[in-house]
């Protein structure tokens, strides 16, 4: 299939799931009607950039997570958890490369998440990875989101779940908040996704927006986690129904933020952005500097504005989810270039 074909087949697809969701079940449950869950046989393994631990009063660590591994079990997957010991977000694609790194299984889930995976083969095992040879504390630097994957894929799960030649799918997700256009590149859920394909294996990045009626700090409402995992579930499923799991890119998924009574106005095929979405700022205070982050005021000088038309971030903000193919190659192949590519084909 062409890349044309494919990604004329993923949009079709993210429409039609989108119209499923919305009559859906209640998430965690399989539908009705289906003689054999939809994700049935498929190996999971499951991380992403907040980490597993789900300790945070707002439970910005680690809730989407949770959620993403009740819907996709629900859906008939087998599930293992390899995710940072501690919070990596922004640790993008960065990996170690010597060293030791310990699987530490967690014997006590969160409350609410026990026996969701009960049934599967690997019964919803979930590992948190720290950096070191001694088993993961509280101040245990922590492996990257990156780390994991690696690891799931090139040892860690045969060692721990028996899979010698699984994964069939990396999930990372569902990050706490969008990745979209500049925060693309510095994603930790999408720097997993990105080291799975880098394996071989497909991947999906999900991805729950904020509420934007929280305006003095980022926070994700409960019921957009569960509805980015039960959307995300049926969506993989219907990738896999078509054969349209592949790692030559990785399909990040952006559900927007919508009320209880809302559903999102539809699901769109979109590109990255260009628009800067959070300014840093730095205070002193002799040698040492605080980072602050603050979304960016559009139209504002030292805020990129948006250049394409059909941006993922433009597309959440106005309510639907946002499907969105990314890959390693980050050659820019704009116009743009040519008066460079000139200059150097001519020896400079």
């Amino acid at each position: 299939m062409n890349r044309r074909r494919t990604l004329a087949a993923l949009t079709a697809t993210s429409a039609m799931l989108l119209a499923c969701t919305q009559a859906q079940a209640a998430p965690g449950r399989p539908q009705s009607g289906h003689d054999r869950p939809p994700l049935a046989g498929l190996r999971v393994l499951l991380s992403n950039d907040d980490s597993m631990q789900m300790a945070r009063p707002n439970a910005s660590d680690g809730k989407g997570l949770y959620e993403v591994r009740r819907a996709l079990c629900a859906a008939g997957a087998d599930v293992v958890v390899m995710a940072p010991w501690a919070n990596q977000s922004g640790a993008g694609t960065s990996a170690a490369s010597g060293g030791q790194l310990t699987v530490q299984r967690r014997t006590a889930l969160p409350a609410g998440y026990t026996n969701d995976c009960s049934g599967a083969p690997a019964g919803g095992a979930v590992y948190g990875v720290c950096k070191g040879a001694s088993p993961c504390g509280q101040s245990t630097p922590s492996a990257t989101p990156a780390d994991t994957v690696r690891l799931g894929i090139n040892g860690g799960l045969a060692a721990k779940a028996g899979w010698k030649d699984g994964p069939d799918l990396v999930v990372t997700g569902s990050n706490f908040g969008p990745n979209v256009a500049s925060v693309v590149n510095e994603s930790g859920t999408l720097g997993a996704a990105l080291a799975a394909i880098d394996e071989g294996v497909p991947a999906v990045a999900l991805n729950s927006a904020y509420d934007p009626a929280v305006t003095d700090s980022f926070e994700v409402a409960d019921h957009t986690y569960r509805r980015t995992a039960a959307y995300g579930a049926e969506f993989i499923a219907g990738l896999r129904e078509r054969h349209l799991l592949a790692s030559k890119y990785v399909v990040n998924v952006n559900y927007p933020h919508r009320a209880q009574q809302q559903r999102p106005r539809g699901a769109a095929w979109t590109s990255v952005g260009t628009q800067k979405i959070l300014g840093l700022h730095y205070t002193a205070k002799g040698d040492t500097f605080t980072i602050g982050a603050e979304l960016c005021v559009p139209r504002s000088p030292d805020c990129r504005p948006e250049t394409k038309p059909r941006a993922d971030f433009t597309l959440l903000q106005q309510g639907y989810v946002t499907v969105t193919p990314i890959s390693p190659d980050r050659t820019y192949t704009g116009r743009a270039t040519r008066g460079l590519e000139r200059f150097v084909r001519a020896g400079h």
